[in-house]
Parts: C-alpha cells; sequence; structure tokens
C-alpha cells in the first residue's frame, strides 16, 4: 500500500532563501514534511497560524497538474519515471518574477510577465501524465460544483479531472486563507515586505516537483525532476 492516498506534479523552490522564507510563512516545509515556526509579524490582523490554514497543507507550490489518485494497477515508482521523463523533454519556463496579487479571497504571488512558457509547460504535464489520473468518482466530481462551472470549464473537468488546465491555466503561489475584506490590505502589506528580498528574479519553473498528500491531508514533496529539455 502506498503511503500517499494522492498525488500531484507542482512547482516548488529549490533550496534556498526563497523557499525557506515560504515554509516559514505557511507553517509546513514540504521537502522534510515538518511544522515550521511561523514567525510573529507586526501588522498582521490575526496571528499568522490563523490566516494560513488552508494553505498550510499543501505547502508552499504552484500547481501544474492537480491533486490524483492512482489509476489502477498504476505505481509511485512508475510515476516517477513518467515524471522525469517527461522533464528530461520539457523546457524550463522563465518569467520576469513574481508580484502579489489578490485573487477571488485570497493572496498569492502571480507571474509578472509572458506566461505562454509556462502555460505550454503545464498543458504538456496535465496531458503527459495523465494516464496515471484515476477517474474522479461522483462525489469528487460533486466537490468541485460542476453546476457553478461554465461549460468549458465542466468540459475540462471531465476530459483532465480539474477545470483550471489549458487555456485556463492560472499558475499562483497561494499565500493566505480567504480573508475578509477589512484584513487583505494588511496582510498584503506584511506579505510584501517578508517576500520582497527573496523573490527570485527572474522567476523560473525549473523543475517538475511530485507531491504525495499523506493520509493526514498534508503533501509531502517526494521528487524533484529538473526540466533539461
Amino acid at each position: 500500500m502506498s503511503d500517499f492516498r494522492r498525488y500531484a506534479v507542482y512547482y516548488a523552490p529549490r533550496r534556498g532563501d526563497f523557499a525557506e522564507a515560504a515554509a516559514e510563512w505557511l507553517g509546513w516545509d514540504v521537502a522534510s514534511g515538518k511544522a515550521v515556526a511561523q514567525p510573529d509579524l507586526p501588522g498582521l490582523p490575526r496571528a499568522l497560524h490563523e490566516l494560513t490554514v488552508a494553505p498550510r497543507k499543501y505547502g508552499f507550490h504552484g500547481t501544474i497538474k492537480a491533486p490524483f489518485r492512482l489509476a489502477q494497477g498504476a505505481t509511485e515508482g512508475q510515476l516517477q519515471t513518467a515524471a522525469a521523463g517527461l522533464a528530461r523533454r520539457l523546457a524550463p519556463a522563465r518569467m520576469p518574477g513574481l508580484k502579489l496579487a489578490h485573487l477571488g479571497g485570497f493572496l498569492a504571488l502571480v507571474p509578472d510577465g509572458d506566461e505562454a512558457g509556462l502555460m505550454t509547460l503545464a498543458a504538456e504535464v496535465v496531458r503527459g501524465l495523465d494516464a496515471f489520473r484515476a477517474p474522479l468518482t461522483p462525489e469528487e466530481r460533486a466537490r468541485r460544483k460542476p453546476e457553478a462551472l461554465s461549460p468549458r470549464k465542466r468540459e475540462l473537468l471531465d476530459q483532465w479531472g480539474y477545470p483550471h488546465v489549458m487555456e485556463l491555466f492560472r499558475f499562483h503561489l497561494t499565500l493566505s486563507d480567504d480573508l475578509p475584506e477589512d484584513q487583505i490590505i494588511p496582510v498584503a502589506k506584511v506579505a510584501a515586505d517578508w517576500f520582497a528580498p527573496v523573490i527570485p528574479a527572474p522567476f523560473v519553473v525549473e523543475d517538475l516537483c511530485l507531491f504525495g498528500e499523506d493520509f493526514q491531508g498534508r503533501f509531502h514533496l517526494i521528487g524533484r525532476h529538473a526540466l533539461t529539455g
């Protein structure tokens, strides 16, 4: 039996100041699989651990292929091999940098600049690894609230198991839970100050990172494959 109930392909920064600052902000280090003490930052409307409950279980990441259960007969080892093969064929995606954005109710870092290369990369990974994805169960599909999706998003959900793919893919690095309107600006100011010294410029997606979700719902980095195509 696998140690993980679902798998995903994410961007995660390599070891360094950016990765360490992000792990401290969210309180979870995906590489070590351990909780990290979160700083007490002045200016926040609430303690940081109360503002980051949802993204903490995933760790700092940008989704490339959303979490999925393994197809019947597929193994984690086969998935690792396939991800490594894709990474050898695909090129890194390079953008000038990242910027802070308010997406619906939450804060995230998003690419600053042309995302065409990243869009192409994500589409290739979604297609290239889809044979490893078990079909959605009726319950999994219902959790996506298909009745509230556009026809195109429903089509993508049914074809790829996730509605935000292909031309509707939007890369982001989540930093907070959904926030009340009066807390968005103060949290954004603190986040901007925290990340400004460490955000890489240029920002490069240089690996395919395979993550596993344990049975407590926490995500762990279990494979890093450099993009060398």
